[in-house]
């Protein structure tokens, strides 16, 4: 009868002390490659919203400023040339510009908050799509807002004639999410010398708190500068150090661990600025 032989107790222990270095290797592998996953899919979410958002607000914000009578169906039940005067001359509006409204205005956002941006336009319908009870394709002046608030960039539109004490639909438009996942949003604003002796080029960038100054002294807003910073939804990103990020000329702002963000800048010539600062006599 043949003996039979098996493992001895330590051959057993290093057996199983070897297979748990394995089955731990196996596990971080995993616990790796799944945290990798979830950082790429977050970045190619936030890149995706990122190009939407920002050709969105590139097309709106070339808007800004236009008023063309001469070949624009233009709803005429009130003075066009005043209307004009006042869209050309104030592409973007500050406080009390709006006798029906006088706080709705293109503000700086407190320390690091974010900015709000008002601005007028001819258009057939504001940011949200409504009429306002125009006929399409009549065009009136619209007034746009838009603000970030609880993580979301939004955006409000108002009928520019009753906001400056004219007739027309006194009920704005119902806030609309233009994306999700915005962080905070800053602007500056590219001026024009005084508008009399200059070809419309910009001179300087300012925040918001320095448009009026710039009024009183005849100068004109012919660009805009918008910065959006996005945010993922929770993310584990315990490896990744503390960064900070720079929105334009704010104060840089601490990204914490739990997402990832990224930000994106978006600079428009407002063209019907340009044209009009060129050839303005005021």
């Amino acid at each position: 009868m043949k003996q039979q032989s098996g493992f001895s107790l330590i051959e057993l222990m290093i057996s199983l002390v070897l297979g748990l270095i394995i089955l731990s290797g196996v596990i971080q592998v995993f616990v790796s490659t799944r945290a990798t996953n979830s950082l790429n899919q977050a970045i190619a979410e936030i890149q995706e919203y990122g190009r939407y958002i920002t050709l969105r607000i590139q097309d709106e914000l070339r808007e800004v400023g236009r008023y063309d009578m001469n070949t624009t169906n233009i709803e005429n039940s009130t003075d066009l040339v005043l209307e004009s005067s006042f869209v050309l001359r104030q592409p973007v509006a500050i406080a009390n510009d709006y006798p029906a409204m006088a706080t709705l205005a293109s503000t700086e956002g407190a320390g690091s908050a974010s900015d709000e941006l008002v601005v007028n336009l001819l258009a057939e319908q504001d940011c949200t799509g409504n009429r306002f009870n125009a006929t399409a394709p009549e065009h009136l002046h619209i007034v746009n807002h838009y603000f970030v608030e609880n993580g979301q960039l939004k955006c409000i539109g108002y009928n520019g004639r009753y906001l400056r004490g004219f007739s027309g639909n006194p009920t704005p438009s119902s806030e609309v999410v233009l994306l999700d996942g915005v962080d905070n949003m800053q602007i500056e604003y590219g001026l024009s010398a005084d508008v009399t002796d200059n070809d419309g080029r910009v001179v300087t960038y300012v925040d918001a708190s320095e448009l009026s100054n710039a009024r009183l002294a005849n100068q004109q807003v012919v660009a805009i500068r918008l910065a959006l910073l996005l945010k993922s939804a929770p993310i584990n990103l315990q490896n990744v150090a503390n960064e900070k990020v720079r929105l334009l000329s704010e104060a840089p702002v601490t990204l914490d661990k739990q997402h990832y963000y990224q930000v994106f800048t978006v600079s428009v010539a407002l063209r019907n600025s340009l044209n009009y600062v060129g050839s303005a006599v005021l």
